[in-house]
């Protein structure tokens, strides 16, 4: 899927259910970041034709958990069903979720959560506690590209 257009850190509430398949990795936090996320986001692009049933293997999906300490971050494909799951890899199914969405760019992702932050609070929403919800970032892959959109997904209350 080309996505056309870049950066338009235009905010909106969207609901989603996911069925993920993927790796994840964890580090210290904050100090091994992003580090630990960009080397096991290339570990899954190196094994990702291993996932069967998968919606678009151009989309990465990446939930994330992380306190004071530790983060552990997730590099993963949507799947239609979590039948057969390759070795080193775990299946994430995340129930439907309501979360403020922005779109941004590999490049401004700083800014996409500053903007997405922001206009939660103008509109009274707080995020989900970290026991409900992972907040996600989704990245549209394209070739021989510098700059990619990226949309963030933070699990909010309303």
């Amino acid at each position: 899927m080309i996505q056309n257009s870049f950066a338009t850190f235009k905010c909106e509430v969207v609901q989603r259910n996911l069925q993920l398949v993927g790796q994840c990795a964890t580090g210290n936090f904050p100090q091994s970041f992003p580090e630990v996320a960009m080397n096991v986001q290339q570990d899954f692009e190196n094994r990702r034709d291993e996932v069967g049933h998968v919606v678009d293997r151009d989309v990465i999906y990446s939930p994330y958990m992380a306190n004071n300490l530790v983060a552990t971050y997730f590099a993963c494909v949507e799947v239609q069903e979590c039948d057969d799951i390759p070795n080193g890899m775990m299946a994430l199914n995340i129930p439907k979720t309501t979360y403020a969405k922005i779109s941004c760019s590999n490049k401004t992702i700083d800014k996409g959560y500053e903007k997405i932050f922001s206009w939660m609070k103008e509109n009274g929403y707080r995020q989900e506690s970290l026991e409900k919800a992972l907040p996600i970032e989704v990245f549209y892959y394209e070739d021989n590209v510098e700059e990619e959109i990226v949309e963030l997904l933070i699990p909010i209350v309303e």
